[in-house]
């Protein structure tokens, strides 16, 4: 790996820095060193999210999700040898280290071999009306607004296809013809692509009853208006981890109150936080879910994934948060538009069309 240095971190850093690291994209192991640059333990994107759903927040002391055994190569090793312990152990990325324990290099799995194809069906949502966005949207729908050069929806399938990704269906309604003549049979990009045609809205999980058969694995189902780097063979695999019917990816999100908050009792103050932050967790609009479930979803029945997981819910099945910390933007607004088309370069690769 060319840029392996990307992969740094100080040992004596937070866990923003390790995310950050991550977040560059070609990165996934984080590499913790001392001023030497002595590896002394990694992060993976894992590991973060454990942290997460721990209550660890980004500004932590790194060392609280720090992994102090790892494999490493040294720099006799040959290729082959590195490629089958890096798939024993189910490892993406291994560091190369000096005698003296310096990093010295990173060993990609992905530039080792060629990405695993997998038969995981995505649906992706794009028959919204995105009235938000007028009137950018009056002539076009809005997942095929053009963000870094090249329609939203493309970016979209293009994280999906760079993982081995090749079964792709698109639910369309608003605007159907633009969205099927730009894709068609996916064949300009290496995939097959199906539509979804909606008569009328079905909600966001609605559409998933118009599937022509029933799948025989767990199923992806995402946002036609988003523009992320969330990792999605780590999502997949979380999901068969957790045992679960429905899994849902959501994102952090913090509110500060403004002002001193009193905790009041029976007229008396028992307690002052000044400026508390909440932190919640919110829907971040993509799903992986069972074949089961997908398979109990009645055609032509509006019905959104909320309601969905509180279904599941009520009836005593497992549902999943997959807490994210990867470039993430909901385009629902003229702002978010603009700010995608300022963020892109940092974080896509143009494609030559």
């Amino acid at each position: 790996m060319k840029d392996w240095r990307k992969a740094l971190v100080s040992a004596d850093g937070t866990v923003r820095d390790a995310v950050q690291a991550l977040n560059d994209g070609s990165v996934r192991v984080a590499l913790a060193v001392d001023e030497d640059e002595r590896l002394r333990g990694v992060v993976t994107d894992g590991d973060i999210r454990r942290g997460l759903l721990a209550g660890k927040g980004l500004e932590s002391p790194l060392s609280d999700v720090l992994v102090t055994t790892f494999c490493a190569a040294r720099p006799g090793d040959d290729d082959a040898s590195i490629l089958a312990t890096m798939r024993g152990k189910d490892i993406l990325q291994m560091p190369v280290l000096d005698a003296e324990g310096r990093v010295i290099g990173l060993k990609v799995l992905g530039e080792l071999s060629a990405p695993r194809p997998r038969d995981n069906w995505v649906v992706l949502m794009a028959g919204g009306l995105g009235t938000r966005l007028r009137p950018l949207t009056e002539e076009c729908p809005k997942p095929l607004l053009p963000v870094g050069g090249q329609p939203l929806l493309e970016t979209i399938m293009q994280q999906f296809i760079q993982h081995g990704f090749r079964n792709f269906f698109i639910s369309v309604n608003y605007r159907a013809d633009m969205v099927e003549e730009c894709f068609g049979d996916g064949s300009r990009l290496g995939v097959r692509v199906e539509y979804l045609r909606e008569r009328e809205p079905l909600g966001t999980a609605g559409a998933l009853g118009l599937l022509p058969r029933k799948p025989d694995r767990p199923v992806f189902v995402m946002n036609g208006d988003l523009l992320t780097r969330v990792d999605f063979p780590g999502m997949l695999d979380f999901h068969l981890a957790q045992g679960a019917r429905a899994t849902m990816a959501v994102r952090g999100f913090d509110i500060q109150v403004p002002y001193g908050v009193v905790d009041v009792r029976e007229n008396r103050i028992v307690g002052l936080e000044e400026k508390p932050v909440q932190k919640f967790f919110v829907n971040a609009g993509i799903y992986v879910l069972d074949p089961g479930t997908v398979a109990e979803i009645a055609p032509d029945a509006y019905l959104d994934m909320p309601s969905l997981f509180s279904r599941l819910m009520e009836q005593g099945r497992p549902t999943a948060a997959f807490p994210i910390h990867e470039y993430w933007m909901d385009i629902g607004r003229r702002q978010d538009f603009d700010q995608a088309n300022c963020d892109f370069d940092l974080h896509f690769q143009r494609q030559e069309r």
